[in-house]
């Protein structure tokens, strides 16, 4: 299966108008989203199902795979909330029938969540604090792409990571 770690785009910052649940994108973070959308959909990245982060920034950042026509169906994830479990990534795999077949899944959620639940799938164990120049980090709409293996699981420590681009090489 490939997994598509895509981390959602520039919001507006926390305020009292707006808790961090209920942030949205800003103009910026769509029309960057929309670019690196774009560029998915040039080299013909589908995918078979995308989960989110319920909050909103990451909905949008989703909503904007949808509109693209990258995915047929979102899937609202609660574990994809910031401090979200990788054990649940694995549960959620364990459930989805054999057919039809999950190649390629992305999911749309938070740092640090999404490069730590990266570093458990290549590593098996996410890295202790160092700086960001020795671990994986994931800007805002950046992607991380992993090559995991089939079920049966476990899938720690079992990945391949295949892409870590951050937006600008896109937009």
């Amino acid at each position: 299966m490939e997994l598509y770690l895509i981390r959602h785009g520039i919001a507006i910052e926390p305020s009292d108008s707006f808790p961090d649940v209920d942030r949205p994108l800003t103009d910026r973070g769509r029309a960057k989203t929309t670019a690196i959308v774009q560029h998915l959909r040039s080299l013909e990245i589908y995918f078979d199902r995308v989960l989110t982060s319920p909050l909103c920034r990451a909905r949008q950042t989703a909503e904007l795979l949808q509109q693209a026509k990258l995915v047929d169906r979102v899937e609202m994830w609660t574990a994809l909330a910031p401090e979200g479990e990788i054990q649940e990534w694995e549960k959620w795999v364990a459930v989805q029938p054999a057919v039809p077949v999950l190649n390629r899944v992305a999911i749309v959620g938070h740092e640090p969540d999404l490069s730590h639940w990266a570093e458990q799938l290549i590593w098996g164990e996410q890295l202790p604090l160092r700086p960001a120049s020795e671990r994986l980090v994931l800007k805002k709409a950046g992607i991380i792409g992993l090559n995991l293996p089939d079920p049966p699981l476990p899938s720690l420590g079992q990945g391949q990571l295949f892409c870590l681009i951050p937006p600008r090489f896109w937009v």
